[in-house]
């Protein structure tokens, strides 16, 4: 049998078509056994200046819980490499840029410490991105909200200043203060309210790869169900919930300090205190001092004991990013007792004998102090309280074996009756100092 020249270059053609088509699945195939991507997300809300992780507010335990699953599942599957975090941070237009970039940076290290506990994250993987003012989600946000007042108003004056931030263009006044203005703050009072907590939040994005051929160790006699990954973008759970352990219950950050006064200290007179964080910047705290010393041979007696109680309300910039940190004014109330003798003259508090109820002199005031970071579990607190000083008095001379009675006389004093420079160890879950630049 003879072919035409035209016959075997039609076949050869074919033949070509073929191989080109086989090669083009098998360099598909090869790409799919290699990797794949998926990411995931979730959105965490946090309060206005705060940097706590709070799980009651705007579903962040269901979406933390979501991530906490996703990498567990990533850690104990070696099919789902995750590959990357990243955080990204914008803030509603109330506030500086400086501090809402402060704030969005600290939000990051606390995701990023919460997310640790469910296995070593590198640096590496980790990266924030700050968005600044977010003027186009609150435009979106306003354009979706019929409730807004004068709306249309509101939509045109927001554009303008979203396209002159664009431009950098800032010759038209402060954008917060024009808004304000609008038909008398009738606006900014309800985006304040409904509209603002939505931007003042942190997108956690995560990345996976997917290994078409990873050791897996050998099944038992029974083959395990096929793990199948969700599709790309999506909001469910990662992973089946049959290849862990029940989704972790995210527990509240707990603020305390245990303190001494080292100006007492030096005094010798040993003192002790403890402070609790009780949210929204307000604690309360107590203290204790004793010193009961004496020398009945010289007559030199150096005696005090005693307690107080106060509130504190926490404020400034540092407060914000931290509790029990930074300025702080407060109430006290103390009570009290003394015997100081050094050979000549004595003067002690109350009643002799009887139990500090019957020998308390008594104190209370207003204070003003600031707690200074110096470590990740340390800082100074430095405090003055000015307020009353009232109760009776002995005074008396040592003589022979005998202490004798001179007169008896009432405190009135007003001005400065506290002191403090006291070293506060902090205790607590996340109770931690930040260290420059974000890093723990």
């Amino acid at each position: 049998m003879y072919f035409s020249y035209q016959e075997i270059q039609k076949v050869c053609m074919e033949m070509k078509k073929s191989i080109l088509i086989a090669l083009l699945f098998c360099w598909v195939g090869m790409s799919a056994q290699t990797t794949h991507e998926v990411r995931d997300s979730v959105k965490i809300y946090f309060r206005q200046g705060k940097t706590d992780l709070d799980p009651a507010i705007g579903g962040n335990q269901s979406a933390l819980n979501r991530i906490a699953d996703s990498l567990r599942t990533s850690y104990a599957d070696s099919v789902y490499l995750l590959q990357k975090i990243i955080v990204v941070g914008g803030a509603s237009p109330e506030g500086s840029v400086k501090l809402n970039k402060q704030l969005s940076e600290r939000r990051a290290e606390v995701l990023f410490h919460y997310l640790s506990q469910y296995g070593e994250l590198p640096d590496s993987l980790k990266t924030t991105e700050f968005l600044g003012c977010d003027w186009n989600g609150l435009i979106s946000l306003v354009a979706k909200d019929q409730k807004v007042p004068y709306r249309e108003e509101t939509l045109a004056l927001l554009q303008n200043i979203a396209g002159e931030a664009r431009g950098g263009i800032t010759s038209h006044g402060e954008p917060l203060a024009r808004i304000k203005r609008l038909r008398g703050g009738e606006p900014y009072a309800y985006m304040y309210s409904h509209l603002f907590p939505e931007l003042r939040a942190s997108r956690l994005y995560l990345w996976y790869r997917k290994d078409w051929n990873p050791v897996i160790p050998k099944p038992e006699p029974e083959p395990q169900p096929e793990v199948v990954m969700p599709p790309v973008e999506t909001v469910a759970t990662v992973g089946p919930d049959s290849t862990y352990s029940p989704r972790p219950t995210l527990q509240k950050p707990f603020y305390m300090d245990v303190r001494t006064n080292m100006l007492y200290d030096a005094l010798l007179l040993p003192s002790i205190g403890v402070e609790i964080y009780l949210g929204n910047d307000w604690s309360v705290m107590a203290n204790w001092t004793y010193g009961w010393w004496s020398h009945n041979r010289s007559h030199r007696y150096w005696r005090a004991y005693g307690g107080d109680l106060g509130v504190r309300k926490w404020f400034g910039q540092a407060a914000k990013q931290k509790p029990l940190t930074g300025h702080h004014l407060g109430v006290y109330g103390q009570i009290f007792t003394y015997d100081f003798e050094n050979g000549g003259r004595g003067y002690m508090g109350g009643k002799p004998g009887g139990t500090l109820w019957d020998k308390m002199n008594y104190a209370f005031g207003f204070e003003y102090g600031y707690s200074l970071p110096i470590a990740s579990r340390l800082n100074i607190d430095f405090s003055i309280g000015i307020g009353y000083w009232g109760g009776i008095y002995h005074e008396y001379l040592p003589i022979d074996d005998c202490y004798v009675w001179q007169k008896t006389s009432h405190r009135h004093w007003l001005g400065p009756t506290k002191a403090e420079v006291s070293l506060v160890w902090l205790l607590g879950r996340g109770n931690r100092n930040m260290k420059k630049g974000g890093a723990r």
